[in-house]
């Protein structure tokens, strides 16, 4: 299976931008539905955004939608999160993470299987 490792995080005033990568180890990218994850102290983890394994379809939680962007490159083995107009509640640890599947037309919001490190993001007033 694949192994994955979240970059891009960190510190950033309300309303500005940060990009997420998730690069995965492995040559069977592309079997791999994906999705980010956030975790606010004291709070579950969350599904943000996920894509399919040929990313022609996604899924926004309603807080990020029309705010952030999940997006891959199956070339790079690599899943980005772009998140724009980030607001203090936003502020998170993200995870990445990959389910294995058969379709590659469908994003996945069940459970997911393989999971990076995380990555911290701070969002100040």
């Amino acid at each position: 299976q694949v192994q994955l490792v979240e970059s891009g995080g960190g510190s950033v005033q309300a309303g500005g931008s940060l990009r997420l990568s998730c690069a995965a180890s492995g040559r069977s990218f592309s079997n791999y539905a994906m999705g980010w994850f956030r975790q606010a102290p004291g709070k579950e983890r969350q599904l943000v955004a996920a894509i399919s394994r040929s990313g022609g379809s996604t899924y926004y939680e309603d807080s990020v939608k029309g705010r952030f962007t999940i997006s891959r490159e199956n070339a790079k083995n690599t899943v980005y999160l772009q998140m724009n107009s980030l607001k203090p509640e936003d502020t998170a640890t993200y995870y990445c993470a990959a389910k294995r599947t058969v379709t590659t037309a469908y994003y996945f919001t069940g459970t997911y299987d393989v999971w990076g490190q995380g990555t911290q993001v701070t969002v100040s007033s």
